[in-house]
């Protein structure tokens, strides 16, 4: 995949200004569609939904964030290769230049036989469309000993919020020689390259600043995504410093305590002087209150992204079962697109074109030395096909690995882009 650019990036998976014809609801009445949630699936569905429509479509997005703080490139803050500002977006851009009510609230409940979303405050949204793209829950009590407290001494950091400063803090004030512990999620989670990528940015923060501590992964799986790519880099980059333990070695994670900064497995305690855990994790609450969840999340159609259990719901992103696609921002990004193109045809005759997904997920493992994995994919009537798929490769020369890494600057800026303007 050639370099992505900000100007590029919005036509490459999704049509858009696409002819309009008269609404398909009552003569005179503009339909209403509401998305709840404003990170990358939410927020680019608002935005096509609103600017293709041309005023055809009433667009409101629930969010109770002013400021978005993009979880992907968090993992760059922590190793010192982004400013903490420079992930954080507003909703100014995306509310005044696509005509979209931007509603900072939380959503508390959805009626979907009256088809109307209930805010915290009491106040309530009608809807002909809603989309869901809450993105995920946090199951604490997967863990034993793991809790909001807890969180506080041993951040996750796999939301957006203010956790990525926290991690950063804890790992610059760790005691010299020190041990920080990562204890990875179990599949299926957001964004499967991310915590390793953690680890590695965390790496490199200590190879600069404390050069004889370490870093225990615990992982309760017996292989990551990348994990090839990933070994060999911290064999390159870090040499001694990182230990990665899978379940044959620490026997499974019993439990873990935030005050003795303890972390229990079948075979052996870990004595942590700083910690990242992250528990299992589920679709986010609201897509259960809405009852389109089977399980921990919600199931799809995959030519429209429409909720199985409603066709008036469309869920995207991490919250939804998206079969080969993984969970992350692309993957949301692109999503969207498709579902906003299909909810546009329903409700204003606007052509549909066929649905195309992709996804991209880079990692940074040091200083220039940028790997990604990916694919192409198309709607199956059940599921959500691979067209074709690429990965970096072992031995790559030092140029190709640094403009893999400028890439991915290029993607984040063209997706920020094509989410809040």
């Amino acid at each position: 995949m050639t370099s992505i650019s900000r100007r590029g990036f919005g036509g490459l998976f999704g049509a858009s200004a696409l002819g309009l014809a008269m609404p398909s609801l009552a003569f005179g009445a503009v339909p209403k569609v509401v998305v709840i949630g404003g990170g990358a699936g939410g927020a680019t569905a608002a935005r096509y939904l609103a600017k293709d429509s041309k005023g055809a479509l009433d667009v409101t997005l629930v969010e109770a964030s002013k400021r978005y703080y993009t979880c992907f490139f968090s993992n760059l803050y922590i190793g010192g290769f982004r400013k903490y500002g420079s992930i954080g977006h507003n909703y100014y851009g995306l509310a005044v230049n696509n005509r979209i009510n931007v509603v900072h609230e939380w959503a508390s409940s959805v009626d979907a036989a009256a088809r109307s979303v209930t805010l915290a405050s009491g106040g309530k949204l009608s809807y002909d469309k809603l989309v869901l793209s809450p993105g995920i829950a946090l199951k604490y009590d997967s863990i034993a000993g793991y809790s909001p407290q807890a969180q506080g001494r041993m951040p996750h950091g796999w939301t957006s919020g203010t956790q990525a400063q926290q991690i950063r803090n804890q790992v610059l004030n760790m005691k010299k020689g020190g041990t920080f512990v990562m204890v990875p999620p179990p599949n299926p989670y957001r964004c499967p390259p991310g915590p390793y990528e953690r680890v590695s940015m965390i790496a490199h923060l200590l190879r600069e600043r404390n050069s004889t501590a370490k870093i225990i992964v615990l992982d309760p799986k017996a292989k990551f995504s990348k994990m090839g790519l990933f070994m060999a880099g911290w064999e390159k980059h870090y040499p001694g410093m990182i230990e990665w333990l899978g379940p044959d070695a620490h026997g499974g994670i019993r439990s873990v305590n935030h005050e003795t900064m303890e972390i229990v497995t079948d075979l052996d305690t870990f004595k942590a002087d700083a910690a990242c855990v992250v528990p299992a994790q589920r679709a986010g609450s609201i897509a259960m209150a809405a009852g389109v969840t089977d399980g921990d999340w919600a199931p799809i159609i995959p030519a429209t992204m429409a909720s199985k259990a409603d066709p008036n719901i469309h869920v995207l992103g991490d919250a939804s079962v998206a079969s080969s696609m993984p969970k992350s921002g692309f993957s949301a990004n692109s999503q969207a697109k498709v579902a906003a193109n299909a909810i546009r045809g329903e409700l204003t005759g606007s052509r549909v074109y066929d649905p195309r997904f992709a996804n991209t997920c880079w990692s940074l493992i040091a200083t220039n030395d940028g790997v990604k994995v990916g694919a192409n994919y198309k709607a199956g009537s059940e599921k959500i096909d691979v067209v074709d798929k690429f990965v970096s490769q072992g031995g790559e020369s030092d140029d190709l690995r640094k403009t893999t890494y400028e890439e991915s600057i290029g993607w984040y800026d063209g997706i920020t882009s094509d989410m809040f303007s």
